[in-house]
């Protein structure tokens, strides 16, 4: 019986399910460092533009091809609804990341973006009025750790407090878009959501780049192997192959075990910076950690016992984007 046959049937082997969340967790937990070196030498909008474009577009010729070029068609609001999400996701989201990590470590950068689960939990508060104390209290203790990386003693990492506030809007950005996910209306399968999300939010992040002259002075002779290698690593395996067995995996594992890649991937970026980039690990950048991760996992738990986790959209910037389906369940 091959793959595809196995993931089709109703219950998943066990085995699979394992493969499929380690390689969300290897995956996507590398997409930082990935992100760090492909900046070196490439603008990091209009990369990762293009990167976008390139996913979505094989994603969806992929479906087309699969299935039928009718079985991807999508309705215009439809579209607006992905472009929306798509673009705060991905130029706000994505884009800002890339923007920080030409000055910021990448573990460091994964640590920050590791608090969008607050930030979902602060505009879930806002605008539905439907958070228990306890996930607030939880909110409140993850932003302390947050706050103690971006203040001037968390910066002694080497990192710019300016590119740290980068990747606090970056947060948000990311956040608003998990949030909007769930009030638009998008195309029922997730993964045709998903390509034209990208596709979409890849387009406005280029023409974005184009429009404020990024890359203007940039020569084709400054382009790196190392950063041709990253760029092509995280289209295929972050923004491809560990989205699909991402989105598998909302549909044949607990919701509880899917959400701890939220909390698995920072750790993974972390030791692979230290490791292949040597990026140092400061007592500050550790005790952080310790305070969001604990945060994050916390209220992942009692999200979950209500079936609601913080929404999945908060997967790492190499990936892409989980649909607007999965961040309703």
């Amino acid at each position: 019986m091959g793959l595809t046959e196995l993931m089709a049937q109703k219950k998943a082997p066990g085995w699979l399910m394992w493969i499929a969340l380690w390689t969300v967790y290897l995956v996507w937990g590398s997409t930082y460092l990935a992100i760090r070196v492909m900046v070196r030498t490439l603008p990091p909008l209009l990369s990762g533009g293009v990167r976008f474009v390139l996913a979505g577009a094989i994603l969806l010729g992929i479906l087309a091809l699969r299935r039928s070029l009718p079985a991807i068609a999508i309705g215009g609001r439809e579209l607006v609804s992905c472009t929306i999400v798509g673009t705060a996701l991905l130029l706000g989201g994505n884009g800002l990341v890339s923007v920080a990590e030409e000055r910021v470590p990448s573990g460091l950068a994964a640590l920050v973006i590791a608090s969008i689960p607050l930030w979902v939990v602060v505009l879930r508060s806002i605008f539905d009025g439907r958070v228990p104390a306890a996930t607030l209290v939880g909110v409140a203790l993850g932003f302390v750790g947050v706050g103690i990386l971006v203040v001037p003693g968390g910066s002694s990492s080497g990192a710019p407090i300016a590119g740290l506030l980068v990747l606090l809007v970056a947060s948000v950005c990311w956040a608003s878009g998990s949030f909007l996910s769930t009030k638009l209306t998008f195309p029922r399968d997730p993964l045709v959501s998903t390509g034209f999300q990208m596709l979409s939010g890849g387009i406005v992040m280029t023409l974005v780049s184009l429009a404020v002259g990024e890359g203007a002075d940039w020569q084709l002779s400054e382009l790196s192997r190392s950063s041709v290698l990253a760029f092509a690593y995280l289209v295929v395996a972050g923004s491809l192959l560990a989205f699909t067995a991402y989105s598998w995996l909302l549909r044949n594992a607990p919701i509880s075990k899917v959400a701890t890649y939220a909390y698995v991937n920072p750790v993974v970026a972390i030791f692979l910076g230290w490791w292949i980039l040597h990026e140092r690990i400061t007592a500050s950048v550790l005790v952080g950690a310790a305070v969001i991760l604990s945060s994050v996992a916390f209220i992942i738990r009692k999200e979950s016992v209500g079936s609601r986790v913080p929404e999945p959209e908060i997967a790492d910037p190499g990936a892409g984007l989980a649909s607007a389906d999965a961040a309703k369940l």
